[in-house]
Formats: structure tokens, sequence, C-alpha cells
């Protein structure tokens, strides 16, 4: 056998069997909170790597013994299940600036909602049982009857997001003929959401008018056939199209639609409850206009400027709404307890003119700059002052709503630049997303920025503690 092969062999039978290190502390710790058969996958994981290590020459062996692979083996057992921990959901401090972060979960919840889920909804509850009568209750009943309150809706309808509330509309209504749309709005929204695709998918032939800047009422006049079961109307959520663009307005296009006894189906993405004119968003639908000016039927997103979970919310008319209701796809596609409660609770506080002050996506949109300034301030004055190697100064910026919403918001805040002499920006933004809780933050110009629009007073002591432990 060749010599090489040789060495080869004598390095691999220094790496720890799976057996040597379950016996191992480490290993037993772990066995604790992950469980044998979880620790056990581990370790083969980890004598796999140990093996391609030495196999790559990575280690000699006149560097390590078995001792030492051993060692080294619970150390990689040790970071395989910290990796495994974090791999899951996980609180986490945003301080981006961009409040709807989808990355981050989007619309953090109200006391309210937070307490519906867990006082409400965790255990058992009235999901379909009304308890007046004894009998079999509706699912969703009162989160509907708050959608038409608010809205101005003959009824509503509640699914598990707003590319399935696409999905049901265009499937159930349209599904055996024709929709027209706009070719200017065919977008693609984030995760890969793209319009033509649903439409696709949902079995409606998609008839595109006009171009991608300009579409005429009389473009949709000349597509209309006997095949044609719905006109749709897309939001263009996250952009904007702007300069020489035209397009019908919405009660133009009812009109037609009315005309033609074709429903008029209006995608308004994040949507609105009320007029956020004054917290900076423009662009953005009243959901209740939409339905004043002749929407037959509209969509829109439970966890972007309404504030909640979640949740693609359908309103308007009601044969039309009751069609939904009553297709097998309606199944597949609702709301379960959780999602319900929540959204019933946020709901609770838009109807009783509370929202502003109590939902915090609308709470951190009314944030003014000079707010945010005199918390970002006191913050940075309460770090310990010796060692305080930290630089820090106030800098002006502009925040983000996200996730699709008001994409061209004006949202003027100011920003806690962070240096350091001997950590460069990623550094100091690895450390704090290596804090626990995480604390997710940007760069610019070679500066770690935490924009406090998004932060909850209360997770300032937590960002103090980390910013403390980078002196």
């Amino acid at each position: 056998m060749p010599q090489s092969k040789l060495a080869g062999d004598s390095r691999l039978r220094l790496i720890p069997s799976v057996d040597q290190l379950l016996r191992t502390p480490t290993a037993g710790e772990l066995t604790e909170t992950l469980g044998v058969k979880k620790v056990t996958a581990l370790a083969r994981l980890v004598t796999a790597e140990l093996r391609s290590v030495i196999r790559n020459e990575e280690v000699q062996t006149n560097q390590h013994t078995s001792e030492s692979l051993l060692a080294l083996g619970e150390r990689r057992l040790r970071e395989a299940a910290t990796f495994e921990s974090r791999s899951g959901i996980k609180k986490v401090i945003n301080a981006t600036g961009v409040i709807l972060h989808t990355n981050l979960g989007r619309a953090p919840l109200s006391e309210l909602a937070q307490r519906a889920i867990g006082e409400q909804a965790a255990g058992y509850c009235t999901l379909e049982y009304n308890t007046a009568s004894g009998l079999r209750g509706k699912r969703g009943a009162r989160v509907e009857a708050l959608l038409c309150d608010l809205t101005g809706a003959e009824d509503a309808l509640v699914v598990n997001n707003c590319a399935a509330a696409a999905l049901l509309i265009l499937g159930v209504i349209a599904g055996d003929g024709e929709t027209i749309v706009s070719r200017g709005q065919l977008v693609e929204i984030g995760g890969d959401f793209r319009v033509p695709d649903v439409m696709a998918s949902s079995g409606t032939r998609m008839i595109e008018v006009g171009t991608t800047n300009k579409t005429h009422l009389d473009d949709y006049r000349k597509a209309i056939t006997s095949k044609t079961r719905l006109i749709m109307r897309v939001h263009p959520s996250n952009y904007r199209v702007v300069g020489f663009v035209s397009s019908p307005e919405l009660n133009q296009l009812a009109s037609l639609a009315r005309e033609a006894m074709i429903p008029l189906y209006e995608d308004a993405g994040s949507g609105q409850l009320s007029d956020f004119h004054e917290l900076g968003i423009e662009g953005e639908p009243v959901i209740s206009e939409l339905i004043s000016r002749g929407a037959d039927l509209v969509s829109f997103s439970g966890d972007k400027l309404l504030g909640s979970v979640q949740a693609g919310l359908i309103v308007g008319k009601r044969g039309l709404v009751e069609r939904l209701r009553r297709h097998p796809l309606y199944r597949a596609l609702r709301s379960d307890k959780i999602r319900l409660a929540a959204l019933e609770a946020t709901l609770v506080e838009h109807q009783s003119g509370k929202a502003e002050t109590s939902v915090p996506v609308l709470k951190m949109l009314a944030l003014t700059p000079e707010e945010i300034e005199a918390r970002a301030r006191a913050l940075m004055n309460s770090l310990c002052k010796t060692p305080n190697r930290l630089s820090w100064e106030i800098v002006p910026g502009e925040s983000a709503t996200g996730g699709g919403a008001g994409p061209t918001a004006n949202l003027p805040t100011k920003l806690i630049a962070l240096s350091h002499p001997d950590l460069s920006a990623q550094e100091i933004e690895l450390a704090l997303r290596n804090n626990s809780p995480s604390i997710i933050g940007r760069i610019a110009d070679q500066k770690l920025l935490l924009d406090l629009r998004s932060v909850f007073l209360e997770e300032e002591a937590i960002l103090v503690s980390a910013l403390n432990n980078l002196q």
C-alpha cells in the first residue's frame, strides 16, 4: 500500500467516534436542551467535517493528537448547536429604520393584538362556536363585520395572505374566462410575486391592454368580449412610473365595468384604512374610497399599513364575496384562530380611533426627527464613560416604510452613526448582530447607522448594554 495512503489512514484513526463525542461533557450539556437524537445527528456531522478536514490536509498529524481532535470535535459540536438554535425564529431589535421590514417580520403587533393571541386564541376559543346559541358559529365573523364597518363594503373575507386573495378572486370569478389588466400594472413584488404568474395559476386568461406608461379607457373597452369575466387594477406597490404617464380613474373604469356587467377588482397592495398623508405616506389608496368609487372587490394586506398579522383581506359586493366563501379553494386558504384573533384586536383599535397611538406601525410613522434625535442623544449619553473608545454622532437621514408600502414616502429621521478605532463598521455590525437578541442596523460611509424610529423604548436598555460591550 502506498505510503500516502497509510498516512491518510493513520490520521483518520485519530478522529473521535460519534460515541466518544456523545460521552463528552459538552454533548451531555447539549442533550439536556436538544435531546439525544439531535445531538447524535450533530455529532455525526462534526465527525464527517473532521474527516473532510483531515483528507484535505488542513490538519497535520504532527499538530494533532486524538485528544486535541476530540477537543476540536467538542468545540465544533457546540458551534453546530449554536448555529442550529439561531436558525429558528428569534426576537431581534430592528434599528434599520425600515418599519415594515419584510425580512424581520413586517408589522410588529400592538399590545392588544399580542394579548388577544396569548389570552384569547392560544387555548380553546370561539373560533366557530356561538356561546349565545350553543351552536356552531361562523369563522371570522367579527373580523369580517369590522372590515365592513371600516371600509363601507357589503361583505368581507380573510385568507392567509394577499397573493392568496388575488388567486382566489381570479380563480373563482374569472377562472373560466379572461381578465383585462393594464400592461403597466404587471408588476413583480418582493418574494417573486408576479401578477402574470398568479393570473396564470388561477386559470384566467390575461388580456393586456395599453402600454407601460399609458393606458386609456378605450383600451379596456376594446378588449371586452363575451369571454371577459373581470377587469383588474393592480396597485404598483414598491415602484412608481413618473413623467409621461396616464391611466383611467377608478370611477371611469367602474362605469365601464357596470356598463359591460363585468366586476371590477382592485388589488390595493398595502392599503390604508385611513388617510396617512400627514404621516408622510403618499400614493397609497384608502380602502373605503376604493369601495365608494365603484370597485366591486378590493384585496389588501393585513401586515402592512393596517399594522397587524400577515393576511389577505377581501372586501366588496356581497354576492361576489359569497361566491368566494363557498368555493372549495377558500377552505385551503382560510385563516386560523391566531391570525383572526390578532386581526380582530387591531381592527378594534382602528375602529375606536386609537390606532395612531396604539398600533406600532402608525406610532413609528408619526415620530418626528426631533423626537428621534432626543431619544438618540439620551441613549448615547447613557453609555459608560470609561473606557469609551466608541465614537458616535447624530446625523440626518431617512427612514423607510418598507414592505412595498409608500415607496416615495419622505420620512426624515436622525441616525446614530457609530465608529471605533479598532473595529470596522462591518465588525461593529457583526458584534451587534451576534448579540442576544440580535440588533440589526445598516452600514453607510464606513459607519454603522442606527435609526431609533423602529426601536421600541423598552429595547433601548438592551441596545445600551450591547454598545457598552464594544468599548
